[in-house]
């Protein structure tokens, strides 16, 4: 592919929500020098309607730019702007602020600056990360995010739980850091390039055998799958789910996976053409793993977060499909991982946050200790039910699309059993589906006539999330075309 590098004014001008997201962590700890502790409740309110002002500024003065920019690479190459980027920094940016909005009565973090801060340079990592182009900004974009969040789920000092998921994260995550690492080290010894669509010349100059690159394939793989939940990497996920802080547990859910996927598909389409049949037959065997152990596991838990944590999962082993299928189907199934994307960060926002208000209100994450919650809080009930139907696929909810979109396309592609695996999987993934909605409806409780508050800015985050899900699921077709659109320049 041949890249023209652009003048640095309208790099900067490409990068704008990075360099506003830089100003907002300044602007936040100055306040939080600043204000007193009565105060300081609204950093949550100002951070999150700072990133929406980001995320609207990026589509009126960024977005436009996508014509003039189109094959070229930003800064010095080591970005990349298309509409790819624009999709996934979007989906980032919109959990970002809604993460700062149901975290403003977080006991312990919803008045301290430095978390909103961090949550500002992980929502930053991650934008970089589905924009990389070079080896030197992916690992960089993806410790910017990792620590980050390593800080976030520990963030709770004084809880076993938080303190304890943070540890567990920081340690396998650190451990899968250096192993991409050395994969990326490898590719650039073997290439002499850290541009990623420079880096297949050099694999297919012939001086390197096969052998070797597989086994950087491998490496960076493992790195990859750490982040996006894949099995076998997945064993950190329900400790780190569980313990974390529950607006951290939704924003790693979802903004981290987004952003691991952007990358992926980016770095495997560009660095990989020529092993294709590699590591699309090892990212099948993946999806089918990962999709069938995250459902059934999940089948057994007793907790909301620690199964919501399976879903997630499962959840990544349904979009690994879309991945597969990008080996015959090219646009088809990068819009169907597009799309899923989309429809999982408001539906996994949702889903925690309706978490988060019914724990605080009961002290516990247990699901049986959501019996009732039609008649406590029927809004609150709606919301999860919403969310619940569309991680199992329900229509009209945006999930039965984004299946839809996955299965059609790994079909299209040759991948036939592939699909029928998924829809089984589907099928059991709505038993414990639907087991929490039965919980909510149906058990009675003997709190049911005392209601659940919910704060407004928690409320406006719900209304947002089952909004956009409902929405999605309604308009459809025009957002997988616009979806389409990214994967077809892609692959150009």
């Amino acid at each position: 592919m041949d890249f023209q590098t652009v003048d640095w004014t309208v790099s900067l001008l490409a990068i704008l929500p990075e360099i506003l997201l830089t100003v907002l962590v300044v602007v936040i700890l100055i306040l939080d020098a600043l204000w007193p502790e009565s105060r300081r409740r609204q950093l949550g309110i100002i951070s999150g309607v700072a990133m929406l002002g980001i995320l609207a500024a990026m589509l009126i003065f960024v977005a436009p730019l996508q014509g003039e920019l189109r094959d070229q690479l930003l800064l010095g190459g080591m970005i990349r702007h298309d509409v790819l980027t624009q999709i996934f920094r979007a989906m980032i940016l919109l959990a970002g602020a809604l993460t700062c909005f149901i975290s403003v009565d977080l006991p312990g973090a919803g008045r301290q600056g430095g978390y909103y801060a961090l949550v500002a340079v992980a929502t930053l990592g991650a934008g970089l990360m589905s924009a990389a182009a070079d080896l030197i900004m992916v690992f960089i974009a993806l410790e910017t995010t990792s620590i980050s969040l390593y800080m976030l789920a520990g963030f709770l000092r004084g809880d076993e739980r938080s303190a304890e998921s943070g540890v567990k994260y920081f340690l396998f995550g650190a451990f899968a850091s250096a192993v991409a690492l050395y994969g990326l080290s490898l590719l650039y010894g073997f290439s002499g390039q850290t541009n990623i669509y420079l880096i297949a010349d050099g694999l297919a100059s012939g001086s390197i055998g096969g052998l070797p690159v597989l086994v950087a394939l491998m490496l960076v793989v493992v790195g990859f799958g750490f982040k996006i939940s894949a099995v076998p990497f997945h064993f950190w996920t329900p400790d780190v789910y569980e313990g974390a802080p529950t607006p951290i547990t939704a924003f790693i859910s979802v903004a981290s996976k987004a952003a691991s996927f952007a990358l992926l598909l980016r770095f495997f389409m560009a660095v990989f053409p020529g092993y294709d049949e590699v590591w699309v037959n090892l990212l099948a065997v993946s999806s089918v793993v990962t999709m069938t152990l995250g459902n059934v596991v999940a089948l057994w838990q007793k907790n909301i977060k620690r199964m919501l944590a399976y879903s997630s999962i499962a959840q990544a082993g349904y979009t690994l499909i879309g991945v597969v299928a990008i080996s015959a189907q090219g646009g088809a199934g990068m819009a169907a991982v597009i799309f899923y994307m989309a429809m999982y960060t408001l539906t996994n926002i949702g889903a925690f946050t309706v978490a988060f208000l019914v724990s605080r209100a009961t002290g516990s994450e247990a699901i049986a200790d959501m019996a009732g919650l039609s008649r406590r809080s029927p809004a609150l009930a709606l919301a999860m039910t919403v969310a619940l139907l569309s991680l199992g696929g329900i229509p009209p909810a945006a999930g039965f699309f984004g299946k839809f979109f996955l299965f059609n396309a790994a079909v299209d592609a040759g991948f036939v059993w592939l699909a029928l695996v998924a829809v089984i999987n589907a099928i059991i993934a709505l038993y414990y589906y639907l087991m929490v909605i039965k919980v909510m409806y149906v058990d009675r409780s003997a709190d049911e006539a005392q209601p659940i508050p919910v704060g407004r800015t928690y409320g406006w985050a719900l209304i947002i999330t089952t909004l956009g899900v409902i929405f999605l699921g309604i308009v459809a077709s025009p957002v997988y075309n616009w979806a389409l659109a990214a994967g077809q320049e892609l692959l150009f």
